[in-house]
């Protein structure tokens, strides 16, 4: 298999540590990542692996641009994407357009110019509430939200490629990712930030729901190792712990990490609709681990703990209050 790949979203959390990950394991990689007017790459500008990376800008919903800086390259880890639930209640078309036109482009792009490789990046929130525990590739799948929605019809299409093509495709389904370069945003780093701030109380929606988390270089280890093996065309594969913590529960590991207990406020703003919420999400990782040397490295604790150190040595912005903004 040619080691020269090209990473979509390579700026972003996942993506600029499995570019990382990729160069220390000998391949060449070319980072694509959307224009912007500051010429910056996100979290691979202060990389150490910078001078080593091919950088291209472009636009995923843009065909002819994907088919010229792709040329020349013969596989394709595709990241980028519209992630964010909550915005996708207000304008679900822009996640349309980014989810399932830009993962139609690289699916043609990567028929055009004959790829060995084309990993598409699906989502465990394709999955909805859990029917069965753990979850394995044969769940149902249900589109609780406009973005698990968009990934769900992204998957589908990428498969079919596969049927009616023989276009390579794998499907790589992470369940919950976690660790430093998150967006501050997420639950976790929303946790440890407010435990960290000033104010007496934390503020969450709803704390029941459960989820599976994996420590960022876990699930890119995970992407790699799929890469690598032919069991996994015309698959889809799970990513996951194959354990499930309450966010009630994670709140509390975090304040015995950090030392500090907050009183928990409950704001109905930040609850997801009824319908939408995925109240259980539990992964089944044993098609992965049975058919790859792949298995988690990182505790849920340890992993826990580098992301704090990670939050506490970056530059935080204050409010006028001199709390964290959150």
């Amino acid at each position: 298999m040619s080691k020269k790949i090209v990473v979509t979203g390579a700026a972003g959390f996942i993506g600029s540590r499995l570019t990382e990950l990729l160069l220390e394991k000998g391949y060449e990689v070319c980072a694509f990542d959307r224009y912007n007017s500051f010429n910056s790459f996100g979290w691979l500008d202060s990389s150490k692996y910078k001078k080593d990376i091919k950088f291209l800008f472009g636009d995923i919903r843009d065909y002819e641009t994907i088919l010229k800086n792709f040329k020349g390259i013969n596989s394709v880890i595709h990241l980028a994407a519209l992630v964010g639930i909550p915005y996708s209640y207000e304008a679900p078309l822009s996640y349309i357009k980014t989810n399932i036109e830009g993962t139609y482009n690289i699916l043609e792009a990567a028929k055009k110019l004959n790829f060995e490789n084309t990993l598409i990046t699906s989502t465990s929130e394709v999955y909805g509430t859990a029917q069965k525990i753990p979850i394995n590739e044969n769940h149902p799948l249900v589109g609780q939200s406009p973005y698990s929605a968009s990934k769900i019809a992204a998957d589908q299409i990428s498969l079919s490629y596969f049927k009616s093509f023989e276009l390579p495709v794998k499907i790589v389904r992470p369940f919950n990712t976690f660790g430093p370069r998150q967006s501050l945003r997420a639950i976790i780093p929303q946790i440890i930030l407010q435990l960290l701030s000033k104010k007496k109380h934390i503020y969450f929606g709803n704390i029941n729901p459960t989820r599976d988390l994996t420590y960022v270089d876990d699930t890119c280890n995970g992407f790699i190792e799929i890469l690598k093996k032919k069991k996994f065309y015309g698959r889809v594969t799970n990513i996951g712990s194959n354990n499930e913590i309450s966010v009630e529960n994670l709140i509390y590991k975090i304040s015995k990490i950090i030392g500090v207990k907050k009183k928990i406020i409950i704001e109905k703003k930040r609850i997801r609709p009824e319908a939408s919420e995925v109240e259980r999400l539990v992964c089944d990782n044993s098609f992965l681990v049975e058919n790859s040397n792949w298995k988690p490295k990182f505790s849920l604790n340890d992993g826990l703990v580098q992301t704090v150190n990670w939050i506490k040595s970056e530059s935080i912005k204050y409010d006028k209050e001199n709390n964290y903004i959150i």
